[in-house]
C-alpha cells in the first residue's frame, strides 16, 4: 500500500507518516508540503531519514499535483487549521478558499485520475456556532460541564457532539471550507467509485507540535507557561473554564489504518473523531496542571468576547467505536506527560513555532515522537 499525505511536514501529517512507515511491510509513505508553517521545515530531514519521500508542493496549484506518482491512498491533512482564518487580518478570505477547499478539488482530482482511495481530516468546527453557544452549560471545578438535568439539542449527549448535531451557520469560514469539502470528497467517491473516508477531528495534541494561540493551543499553553509567557483567559469572563476534548495523533493513525484497509464498499463514510468526555478539559484545568509540572504562572484575566470562541466542545465517538472498535488508547494524562518532556528538552519551541528559528530546535528531528 502507497499512502500519499498532504501537509506531511506538519504536526499531525509527520505524526502520521512515521506511524504508517512502522506499519509494516508492503507499506510506502510519500507526501508534500508548501513548508509554509513555521517549523515544519525541521520535520522534513527527520522524514527523509526514515525513507518517506518528501517533495515542495502547494495543494492550491494543480500542476504541482501533475507529476506526482500514484498512491493507493491520499490523506489529506494539508489545511489552513485556524477558525480565526480569513477574518484575522493574516489571511484573506481567497486565501483560505483556495487552501482548503479548492486544494481538496485539486486532490480529489488527483485520486480520480489514479483510482485511489481518499482521507479527508476535517474538523469539530463544522458545528453550528449558534446552537454550540446555547447549550446548557454549568461550572463545576473550574470546567464548563453539560447540565444533565436540562434539555439538549438533538445530536448532543453526555458523551459529547455526534454527527447528527446542526451544521445550520453561521460556522466560521473556516468551518464552511472543512464541511463543503466533506461534500465535495463525498460526492467524487460516489460519482467516480473511489472510497473516501471523512473524519471530524477534535483538538490533536502531542509533543513536537507547533502551537499557536488559535490552534494547537495544548502546546502552546505548556511552552507558553513553562517560559513565564504572557497568558489570558479570553472571554466567558476571563476565567478559562471553556473545555475541549483532546486526543493524539497516533490514535487517530489506528483509526485512518482500519478504514484504508476496511472492506466496506457503502454505508457511513462520516465519522466524530476526539478524546471524548474521558479526555476533556479546561483551560484552568490546564493551567493547574502546568502549574504542577512547571511551577505557578498565572494567565491575566480578559473578559473580551470573540465571535468563533465557543464554551464547551467535546466529540462523540461512539459511530466510529461501533463500526471499527475504535477508541483513543493515550489519556490525557499521558498526552500531558509527552508534552511536557518535549517543553523541558526545548525551551526554545515558541520562536520555532512563530518562525524565529529553526537552528536550535532541529535537535528535535532525533528524538522520539510518541
Amino acid at each position: 500500500m502507497k499512502i500519499l499525505i498532504t501537509g506531511i511536514c506538519g504536526f499531525v501529517g509527520s505524526s502520521l507518516a512515521r506511524w504508517f512507515q512502522a506499519a509494516g511491510e508492503g507499506v510506502s509513505v510519500c507526501g508534500i508540503d508548501n513548508l509554509i508553517r513555521p517549523g515544519s521545515e525541521i520535520n522534513r530531514p527527520q522524514l527523509q531519514s526514515m525513507g518517506i519521500e518528501v517533495w515542495h508542493a502547494d495543494v492550491r496549484v494543480a500542476s504541482d499535483l501533475e507529476n506526482l506518482p500514484r498512491a493507493d491512498w491520499v490523506i489529506d491533512a494539508a489545511a489552513n487549521p485556524s477558525v480565526l482564518a480569513g477574518v484575522d487580518g493574516r489571511s484573506s478570505s481567497r486565501q483560505l478558499m483556495e487552501h482548503n477547499l479548492q486544494g481538496t478539488l485539486n486532490l480529489l482530482e488527483y485520486a480520480k485520475r489514479h483510482a485511489a482511495g481518499f482521507v479527508l481530516l476535517s474538523s469539530s468546527r463544522v458545528y453550528s456556532i449558534a446552537v454550540l453557544a446555547r447549550l446548557p452549560i454549568k461550572i463545576e471545578e473550574q470546567a464548563f460541564r453539560l447540565d444533565s438535568g436540562a434539555v439538549l439539542p438533538p445530536g448532543l449527549s453526555a458523551e459529547g457532539i455526534a454527527e447528527t448535531f446542526s451544521v445550520a451557520p453561521p460556522i466560521s469560514l473556516y468551518g464552511s471550507t472543512r464541511l463543503a469539502s466533506e461534500i465535495l470528497a463525498l460526492e467524487y467517491g460516489c460519482s467516480f467509485q473511489f472510497p473516501v473516508w471523512v473524519n471530524r477531528c477534535g483538538v490533536l495534541a502531542g509533543a513536537g507540535q507547533f502551537g499557536t494561540a488559535e490552534q494547537g493551543i495544548v502546546s502552546y499553553w505548556m511552552h507558553a507557561h513553562a517560559a513565564r509567557k504572557p497568558l489570558r483567559y479570553i472571554g466567558f469572563g476571563g476565567a478559562g473554564y471553556q473545555v475541549r476534548d483532546v486526543f493524539h495523533p497516533h490514535d487517530l493513525a489506528g483509526l485512518l489504518w482500519s478504514q484504508m484497509n476496511s472492506s466496506q464498499t457503502g454505508g457511513e463514510r462520516l465519522f466524530n473523531i476526539g478524546g471524548g468526555a474521558g479526555n476533556a478539559m479546561s483551560l484552568a484545568e490546564l493551567t493547574a496542571i502546568c502549574d504542577a509540572y512547571f511551577g505557578p504562572h498565572a494567565p491575566e484575566p480578559d473578559g473580551r468576547e470573540r465571535p468563533f470562541d465557543l464554551p464547551w466542545i467535546v466529540m462523540d465517538s461512539q459511530k466510529a467505536a461501533g463500526q471499527f472498535g475504535w477508541k483513543p488508547e493515550r489519556p490525557l494524562s499521558a498526552i500531558l506527560e509527552e508534552i511536557a518532556g518535549h517543553v523541558r528538552r526545548h525551551p526554545e519551541w515558541l520562536d520555532v513555532s512563530e518562525g524565529k528559528t529553526i537552528r536550535p530546535a532541529l535537535e528535535h528531528t532525533h528524538a522520539r515522537c510518541g
